[in-house]
């Protein structure tokens, strides 16, 4: 196939820099060169980087994808582990939607007590400006930061 750094990334929608730092860490091996020092990507270069990018898509970590490239490496082993990673990312999935369900629900309510006006009367602008902090304190106890 002997395929460019350029074209592997052309053909996976991925960053030139992304491929070589997937190669730096490991996700990707190292292909070999040309006679003009370029890198030689195949067949199984591409499929991997594929797999790599929609397992990213998904959200899963790095850590994530590196497990999940070792399972799938080890065709003959039982699929359990690949089910408990699976299971554990959804777990986390669904944690970040009830946050940003609650994100939704913050900012709904946040836009809904703005009444026009001026900036300086604006609702919005002040839940977002930190609380007025108390002076410091001086002298023997006091805490500092």
């Amino acid at each position: 196939m002997g395929l460019k750094i350029g074209a592997l990334a052309t053909a996976t929608d991925t960053k030139v820099e992304t491929i070589r730092y997937y190669e730096r860490i490991g996700l990707l091996p190292r292909p070999p060169r040309t006679d003009g020092n370029y890198r030689a990507y195949g067949a199984p270069d591409l499929n991997r980087l594929s797999f790599i990018r929609r397992a990213r898509d998904l959200g899963f970590s790095l850590d994530q994808v590196r497990a999940l490239l070792e399972l799938s490496d080890d065709r003959g082993r039982d699929c359990a582990t690949v089910d408990d990673l699976a299971r554990d990312h959804l777990a986390e999935v669904e944690r970040k939607i009830a946050d940003l369900v609650a994100l939704k629900g913050a900012l709904s309510e946040l836009i809904t007590s703005c009444c026009g006006g001026t900036v300086a009367e604006c609702r919005i602008l002040e839940a977002l400006a930190p609380p007025p902090s108390a002076p410091p304190t001086t002298g023997p106890g006091a805490s500092r930061r």
